[in-house]
Parts: structure tokens; sequence; C-alpha cells
């Protein structure tokens, strides 16, 4: 026998204006008819409207998504929709438990009698959001029962919604963290520091990117680059030509056999063909004091010495990575032509190189913010910081905060900057410091021969 529908009142526009209509989900199945649902009063403007299912299939057809809350007969027979559930058996609740799996974003309250209250507690337990006792149901009580239904079934969703965002966040800051380099530089006299800004919001990861290694050969490679645009995919491209570049130089290619490969690489891993990438790499000799320098459309190192800081020369620079016609390149490579010409800079005893991408010099300055601070902003900003005793990580942090303070704010552009630098006085002082705690065998005499033993004028001197 079904359950009767009270007869509600008609209400008003003015009145449903005020609050959002509800409708309710009967699933009971009462052959006494000594169920019925009492008049729901419209209160704050909402009202209720009300549905009947007399089983789990009736209720499956008429569970739609305009439905915002179930009123669940715990003492409903479990049918064979509840029984095909995995492993139930004999359960209590199992037809509780079919509806929450087909209902998972709809509130659900249990109904029971009242003697069950330990059965609706565990109905809360098992996750409806509250519990009713037939006996004391009044249309108050059952309004406000589903209202409170409703409210904390959203809650509970935005909640879950909101653990379920951060921990991809954090599967994501993991993942980015993991992507970041990490320096290959052990058993080398130069120190290194970084920093790195992308210019999204809430990443970790931008299309610059940048990495150094230490060949076994004493050689160090430093690079760094930058993928046209700043989205996840520009920042994968990134990573991928960061991998690659470690895997060519550990191998041993180097300039434009390595730069042709990476173009190679690039044009088999970007999206479409307007994308491109600029490069820098660095080779620096095993004495530290010369190395060999190659731009791929990418900005000049920044050499400082004790003289201060100037840009290395960049007027043999090539073309960006991603620009030449496929057809372009082995064309130039057979005719001896080079893309991306080698050039060797001498570096000195001691002295600092900064390799950075466009990010640090494209911020504005001035009043008026139509200026962008440039490459010859950027040589006097360091060479103040360097007049003030600034050098490593405290030097790259001071000039990555003085480029946001003259922008006016955060940068739009991804921002990487990478300084390696050698100090010749503390590299001989670590020298003679090693030496002072290392003993010095005295040589040992040659043994002499049976004629030298039987002429003492003639014995051999040990070595000096």
């Amino acid at each position: 026998m079904p359950v009767p529908v009270p007869q509600q009142r008609a209400v008003s526009a003015a009145e449903t204006s005020h609050g959002a209509d509800l409708t309710l989900l009967v699933i009971e199945n009462d052959p006494a008819g000594t169920f019925t649902v009492p008049e729901l009063p419209a209160a704050a403007g909402t009202r209720v409207r009300i549905r009947t299912a007399r089983n789990l299939t009736e209720a499956d057809r008429l569970l739609t998504d305009d439905v915002d809350c179930i009123l669940l007969d715990l003492a409903l027979p479990t049918g064979s929709e509840a029984r095909s559930a995995p492993a139930e058996g004999a359960d209590e609740l199992a037809t509780l438990k079919h509806v929450l799996r087909i209902a998972p974003r709809h509130a659900v309250l249990a109904l029971t009698a009242e003697d069950d209250a330990e059965l609706a507690a565990e109905a809360v337990r098992v996750g409806a959001q509250d519990y009713l006792f037939r006996g004391e149901l009044d249309g108050r009580l059952l309004s406000r029962a589903i209202s409170y239904a409703v409210e904390r079934k959203r809650a509970d969703v935005a909640q879950h919604q909101l653990t379920e965002s951060r921990l991809r966040a954090q599967e994501n800051a993991r993942l980015e963290r993991g992507l970041l380099p990490t320096p290959l530089l052990e058993g080398s006299d130069l120190r290194f520091a970084a920093r790195y800004r992308p210019g999204r919001s809430r990443a970790l990861l931008g299309g610059d990117f940048y990495d150094t290694v230490r060949t076994p050969d004493g050689t160090v490679h430093a690079m760094i680059g930058d993928v046209c645009g700043h989205g996840p995919d520009e920042a994968a491209l990134g990573v991928e030509l960061r991998i690659a570049w470690r895997a060519l130089t550990l191998a041993g290619l180097c300039g434009d056999e390595l730069l042709s490969t990476l173009q190679q690489v690039l044009e088999h891993e970007r999206e479409s063909e307007e994308i491109f990438a600029t490069l820098c790499t660095v080779d620096i000799a095993p004495d530290g004091r010369r190395a060999g320098l190659c731009l791929a459309g990418h900005p000049a190192p920044l050499l400082a010495r004790h003289g201060g800081a100037a840009l290395l020369p960049y007027e043999d620079g090539g073309p960006a990575l991603g620009l030449l016609p496929r057809n372009a390149l082995p064309q130039a490579l057979r005719a001896g032509d080079t893309p991306w010409p080698r050039r060797q800079v001498d570096l000195g005893g001691s002295w600092s190189l900064m390799m950075y991408t466009d990010g640090l010099i494209e911020g504005r300055v001035g009043r008026d913010c139509t200026q962008r601070l440039g490459q010859d902003g950027m040589v006097a900003m360091i060479n103040r910081q360097l007049a003030q005793g600034l050098t490593g990580e405290d030097l790259l942090e001071a000039a990555v905060t003085q480029v946001r303070e003259l922008n006016g704010g955060e940068l739009t552009d991804d921002v990487a900057v990478l300084l390696l630098d050698r100090d010749q006085e503390h590299i001989r002082r670590q020298g003679l410091n090693a030496n002072r705690g290392r003993s010095i065998p005295r040589p040992r005499p040659e043994p002499a021969s049976p004629t030298a033993s039987a002429n003492p004028a003639s014995a051999q001197r040990p070595p000096l």
C-alpha cells in the first residue's frame, strides 16, 4: 500500500524565492497502512515535494538528480537487489547500504522504531545523515531533519572534495619537486646556487629549466632554457629537454651535435610547430679557467670578476630550438655550417657566472611601468648588489626580490637563475689545509750493492 501523500498548500512565488525547493524520496512498504508522512510546513519559503517508492527497484527509477533527501524505512524487506550486494548475508542494514551505493551524493534519513535505537545509531555510523523514530515523527521534526540532512550531506561532499583537492595538490607538488634538477658536481671546486619561480599560480614547475653535471673528465656542464608558454604542457616539455640534455651530456655529446639532437627531441615532443625553446649551454674546463659557450636564441650569461659584472659576447648566437625547418638542419650540418657556434671564453682564476631566463629581465620598471628592466638594467642591479658584498644564494635571492619590487608585484613569466662561482684563493687555502694534515713519507735509501758495501766511500746517497 503506497504511503499517502499529504495535500500541501500552494506556495506563492514570493515565498519560494527565499529558499530552494527540496524533494524527498520515501522508500517504505507498509501493507497495513499504519505509516503516513506528516504534512510538512513550508518553513522560510522552502517547499518539500514528496515521492514514494515501495521497493528498491521502484526507488532506483525515481531516484533522479533533483532528489535532495531519501527517507528509508529500515524495516523494508531486503530485496534481491540488496541481496546481490557483495557478501552482506543477513545484514540488517543491507538495504541501507544498497541505497548508499546507488545514491552516494544524496542525503539519507533512516526511519526505525523506538526500540531499535542501537540499529539507528549503527545506520548513522554506516553513512546515514540522521535517524528518526517512527512514533515521534511529526511534520516540523521531519522538515527540520530533512533540511539538516541535506546541509550536512552538502558539507560532507564539500569536505570530501576539498580533501581530494588537497591530496592531488600534495601529489602534484611531490611530483614537481621530484622533477626539479639535482646538480651533479661531486669532485668539483665550483660552487652552485639556483633560484626558480614559476609564473603559474600555485605551481612549482614552469617552462623554464636548468641543470648542471660534471663529466668524468672533470668538465662541468651547465645549461638553462626556456620553453615558450607557461602552462603544464610547456613545463612537461621543459623537463623532457632537461633530462635529454643530461643524458646526452653524460654520453659525451656537446656543441652542435648536442643541440641538433635536442632540436629533434623538441620536434617530436612538442604539441604544435609554433612551440620553440631557447637554450644556453656552458662547458667549463677542468682547471676552471676557460669555458665554451653556445647560445640558441637565449640571453647571454653574466660574468662577474673583481672588476665588476658584464655580459658575455652574444653576437654569434644561433636560433632557438624548433625554429629551423626540419630539412634545414641536416642540410646545414652536411654542408659544414654551424647553426650554434661555440665561443671560447676566458674566465680567469676567480669568477661568478650567472645564467638566467628572460623572466628576470622582462619585468616592468619605473612609475608608469612602461619600461622593461632589460639586460643593461640587470647588469647595473647585479653590480650594486656585488658592491654590497652579496654572493651565492644571497645574491640570487636579492636579485629576484628586487626584480619583483621593481615590477610592482609578482612576475607573470617564469624565472630561473643559476650561479656558478670559483674562488681561487679559497681553493688554494683548501689545498694548503689538506697538505698540512697529510704526512710526507721520508725517502728510503736504495739497497747497497756488494761492491758498495766493501767501499763505503762509493755508497749511493738516497734520492732527495
